[in-house]
């Protein structure tokens, strides 16, 4: 009898397994295959890490009090005039903390003026890079002479530090990711921009081990944004170290190149060195694309490096667009010895003076040259 109750019930309970749903698979990374397949379908991807003049942060661009879309419009076609068809877009996780649904509106209204320019935007979620103690609300002026003296991160030190702020973090990634999954005017999503960049250099009030808080979140955000099932690839860009040898690569870069779908990476060096970065890349065997170079004055320019991207059938999106609040023409080295006396001899990053013309011509006939794209110069009166 025994033995009868308990076949009889090993019977019911494996009936009742093969009944239940099987339980949901969790994304994958894309395969080799899928990624190149997705590139294959792309134009040659050219553009810039895009920010509106008026805007000195990414809180700026996208809060409701100082969104501006007939700012972004005019900039954005100026990006299309020269062939450009990508922009890298920075958010900023306490937009969405704030007012969910108006920035989703907001980051829509974007998206259509980006669309209406043939533009289809990367977009960062994370960003470890310059001041780390952001705020909503109004932002203070640049700071004469410095570049990027406003720029903030995403997520800030305190939030970075506090556990009980992940569920914050997670319900940002999906709530993004997740209502413009199947948008095709996006290009793609960046999980973070330069994770590990401690800014010793820049500012302080940096979060205590924030390389290892970001080396346990990394992969999270990751799996966050791809339980939306996305139909645009993920990335984060590698941005320094040895890409060719796995045992010297650092632990967050490790996460980098194993989670991304396609691979992404920055430059501001050389062209010997630009091109070598690319082949370092290369045995990887998937999509890459270039997501910041062009800072003159460390030797990397259009001139320079983009004829060796296009070789490669590598994107390229540069620093900067029109020069503005964010200052980003003046070098690095701003942080130091401010520009505030003398403007520096050479530009380090932007394309367009703030009066819309180009910082140097050859600069804009060169890139629609390449690109086969844009609208011929206008012809100077009299010839």
């Amino acid at each position: 009898m025994r033995l009868r109750y308990a076949l009889i019930c090993t019977l019911f309970t494996t009936q009742l397994a093969l009944a239940a749903p099987p339980a949901p698979v969790a994304p994958a990374r894309w395969s080799e295959a899928k990624a190149n397949a997705w590139y294959a379908q792309q134009p040659w991807l050219v553009g810039a890490n895009f920010i509106p003049s008026d805007a000195i942060n990414q809180l700026e661009m996208f809060q409701a009090a100082t969104f501006n879309p007939a700012l972004n419009d005019k900039e954005l076609g100026m990006a299309e005039s020269i062939g450009m068809n990508t922009m890298r877009v920075f958010l900023q996780d306490q937009l969405w903390t704030q007012d969910p649904e108006g920035f989703k509106q907001r980051l829509d209204a974007f998206l259509a003026i980006a669309a209406k320019h043939h533009i289809r935007p990367l977009l960062v979620l994370f960003d470890s890079c310059w001041e780390p103690n952001p705020h909503l609300g109004p932002q203070h002026p640049p700071i004469p002479g410095i570049h990027n003296s406003g720029w903030v991160q995403s997520p800030g030190a305190k939030e970075l530090s506090d556990p009980s702020y992940e569920p914050k973090l997670e319900a940002y990634v999906k709530g993004v990711v997740g209502a413009f999954a199947n948008d095709d005017r996006i290009l793609g999503w960046d999980i973070w921009n330069e994770p590990d960049n401690g800014n010793d250099s820049s500012t302080n009030g940096e979060a205590p081990h924030k390389n290892q808080l970001v080396a346990a979140l990394l992969p999270k955000a990751f799996a966050w944004a791809r339980s939306v099932h996305p139909t645009q690839p993920l990335t984060s860009g590698v941005w320094s170290g040895n890409w060719s040898d796995p045992a010297q690569e650092r632990p967050v870069t490790k996460i980098q190149l194993a989670e991304s779908d396609i691979i992404t990476f920055h430059n501001y060096g050389w062209p010997e060195e630009f091109e070598a970065r690319i082949q370092e890349l290369q045995p990887y065997h998937r999509p890459i694309i270039c997501t910041e170079y062009m800072a003159r004055g460390a030797g990397s320019t259009f001139d320079n490096s983009l004829p060796i991207a296009k070789k490669y059938n590598v994107g390229a999106i540069n620093w900067g667009l029109v020069a503005g609040k964010t200052q980003t023409y003046l070098p690095w080295d701003s942080w130091q010895k401010p520009y505030v006396l003398s403007q520096p001899t050479v530009w380090f990053h932007e394309v367009f003076r703030q009066n819309d013309t180009p910082y140097r011509q050859h600069e804009v006939d060169l890139i629609r040259q390449l690109t086969g794209r844009g609208t011929p110069s206008p012809t100077p009166a009299g010839q």
